[in-house]
């Protein structure tokens, strides 16, 4: 069975092969072409297109197409709900639902910058997948070491938490500071780096972030403040769609538009053009 996509592939489109051809079609063939050539290479080849919008195997509400061939195919292996995650986390730039997502991202970046091909990608890529798939199954609770010295940090940072007062914890005035600084270079803020700078555990701070930051998590906060950037960027006619979807940090335009459309509840092109109406 021939499965066709957008070319360029980094998470979801290297992740769903691999599941394809692990779990559902074992001879699939991975057609990757331009995006505005999909629909029409999908039907001249009759192949199943996939992770693109108005398509069935595409992202549902938080989840992206990793997940909805899990359902789809009625996959009940436990290791892949583990896997799931971190590519969901990956894919959507929601760094803070697994600790391994940031991982994955960098590392699927870092291959698509150094193969142009994206067939030999999805071969590479299907190595780290069967990686993961691994470790899932059989080494999650192994630990490279058993460090004490993370232990007792732990322990303090517990006993530091009972004695919590009325006040914000000076760290979330740094934080602010440190966000607004960096939003508007760094499209990839990640909390275990900032938590580094701020010198807090990042288990700690993942926790606490959304008591002090509009009830948000890390990622939906900082995606907040992307669609935000976005919405000053549509008042200026001079940049195209995929030129803001860029600026603003997301992986690519139809993932800018999924967002955005869930943030605001229309379409980039639908808010650019009631923009226009009303001048």
């Amino acid at each position: 069975m021939k499965w066709i996509t957008r070319e360029r592939p980094k998470i979801d489109r290297i992740a769903c092969p691999w599941l394809i051809r692990r779990f559902v079609d074992k001879d699939a063939e991975i057609i990757y072409v331009p995006f505005d050539e999909v629909i029409e290479k999908s039907k001249e080849l009759n192949a199943t297109p996939f992770d693109l919008p108005e398509v069935e195997y595409t992202h549902y509400g938080d989840e992206c197409t990793f997940d909805y061939i899990i359902k789809k195919h009625r996959i009940t292996d436990p290791a892949l709900k583990v896997l799931a995650v971190i590519v969901r986390g990956a894919d959507t730039d929601r760094h803070d639902i697994a600790s391994q997502a940031s991982g994955l991202w960098a590392i699927s970046a870092g291959l698509s910058h150094n193969i142009k091909d994206d067939h030999q990608l999805l071969e590479r890529g299907m190595m780290i997948y069967d990686a993961l798939y691994s470790w899932a199954k059989h080494l999650q609770n192994e630990r490279h070491t058993q460090n004490p010295i993370e232990n007792l940090l732990l322990d303090v940072y517990k006993k530091f938490l009972k004695q919590k007062s009325g006040r914000a914890p000076a760290w979330t005035v740094e934080l602010k500071e440190i966000i607004q600084d960096q939003i508007d270079t760094n499209l990839a803020l990640c909390l275990k780096e900032i938590s580094q700078s701020l010198n807090v555990h990042p288990t700690y701070l993942s926790r606490e972030f959304s008591k002090y930051f509009d009830d948000l998590s890390f990622g939906d906060y900082i995606r907040k403040l992307r669609i935000e950037k976005a919405i000053v960027l549509l008042n200026d006619s001079k940049h195209s769609l995929a030129e803001i979807a860029y600026l603003t940090g997301f992986s690519d335009q139809s993932h800018f538009t999924r967002i955005f459309k869930k943030t605001t509840g229309k379409s980039p092109l639908s808010y650019k053009k009631s923009l226009a109406k009303s001048k």
